[in-house]
């Protein structure tokens, strides 16, 4: 049974990710679908849900670099791009690392790299907070359908498939973050 959860709610948000669930939530532009990336019973679930190939991969959001800081190969990471990246942080800005051997492969899927959010929106923020680590964080859609907006059209898509949603604004975006190489700088998605 699909449960909704309101800002007020956030332990039992968390209670249910840190229980195999998986959840939709508010991000910067769009509804996300998250789950605990260590979570390969719940990361399936969750690909199953959105009818999405898993060689694709997925990005991790988090409130704060302490929480994806292991995910990435610090050696590789020039130390002038770390400082780039991190005073783009946090706010609307997804990049992609090379990735340490803590991110686990059904995360990245087919790429070699992991993309990492430090996001400034605060529902999301203080759900990861509240979790107490990154998230899964993929738009809230069925595969080739439109991102949801609303915690409503959520429910419209999944129903009682999905296991939670915390109804809750979306930051003032109007498209998905842009995604940068970390390496390189170059946009792979715009």
């Amino acid at each position: 049974m699909l449960r909704r959860f309101t800002p007020a709610e956030l332990d039992g948000a968390a209670m249910l990710l840190r229980d195999g669930g998986v959840l939709a939530y508010p991000t910067e532009a769009v509804f996300g679908l998250g789950c605990d990336p260590h979570d390969r019973v719940a990361f399936e679930r969750l690909f199953a849900l959105k009818q999405r190939p898993p060689n694709q991969g997925v990005l991790l959001i988090a409130a704060a670099f302490e929480q994806v800081e292991h995910y990435i190969d610090l050696a590789a990471v020039p130390a002038a791009i770390m400082r780039q990246v991190r005073s783009s942080w946090p706010g609307p800005h997804t990049w992609i690392f090379p990735r340490s051997a803590a991110v686990p492969a059904w995360v990245a899927g087919e790429h070699a790299g992991i993309a990492l959010r430090v996001t400034s929106h605060e529902p999301a923020g203080a759900l990861c907070r509240t979790f107490g680590g990154a998230l899964v964080s993929t738009s809230a859609n069925p595969h080739g359908r439109l991102p949801a907006r609303s915690a409503q059209t959520v429910v419209d898509y999944f129903g009682d498939a999905l296991d939670g949603v915390l109804d809750a604004p979306l930051g003032g975006q109007t498209s998905p973050t842009v995604i940068r190489d970390a390496l390189s700088g170059a946009i792979i998605r715009a």
